[in-house]
């Protein structure tokens, strides 16, 4: 919601959308826009920047000149996403998720499997990532896929294959 905010309050200004009405046109120069607002190169600039920094325009070196242009990705979007909130339930799952991995997880290798039912499976889930889907596995790749994030490869993949993330026929695994 900041970054929405801040694009918003980026765009109430009345020399940025001057100079956005310019590069809908065509992309242009400091120079160029600065003598059609009559106005310094430095305010443009200043300006430009801070467009720049939020994503609104692209910056691109041509010859001596440094080119701007409009990032239309960003206007093409209906003005409703701009000022939809997102859903905080959506929001606070992923927070917790990612502190779980934070919590378990240091330089990519699992530190200790959670006892918790939860925080285990998000933690299965996030090496399940790492197999392919449709993909069949023998053991003993499996094995060494588990082993990059934890020494104990064999309870990891019992507790995969317990949780539903993988499944097991013989000695061949697939994520399900």
């Amino acid at each position: 919601m900041k970054e929405k905010l801040a694009l918003l309050k980026l765009l109430a200004d009345e020399t940025r959308l001057e100079i956005l009405n310019i590069l809908l046109k065509e992309d242009s120069y400091v120079e160029k826009i600065a003598c059609e607002l009559s106005l310094t190169p430095a305010t443009i600039c200043y300006h430009l920047k801070k467009m720049e920094s939020a994503g609104v325009v692209n910056c691109s070196r041509s010859q001596f000149y440094m080119i701007y242009s409009l990032n239309r990705d960003i206007f093409d979007k209906p003005l409703f996403e701009l000022i939809k909130k997102e859903d905080p339930v959506v929001d606070a799952e992923e927070k917790y998720k990612k502190e779980v991995l934070s919590h378990f997880f240091k330089y990519g290798r699992l530190t200790q499997i959670p006892t918790q039912r939860k925080k285990r499976e998000i933690v299965l889930q996030e090496i399940a990532k790492s197999f392919e889907e449709n993909r069949k596995y023998d053991e003993k790749e499996v094995n060494e896929i588990i082993h990059r994030f934890h020494e104990d490869h064999c309870f990891v993949r019992r507790e995969m294959i317990a949780c539903g993330i993988m499944a097991r026929e013989r000695e061949t695994y697939w994520l399900v």
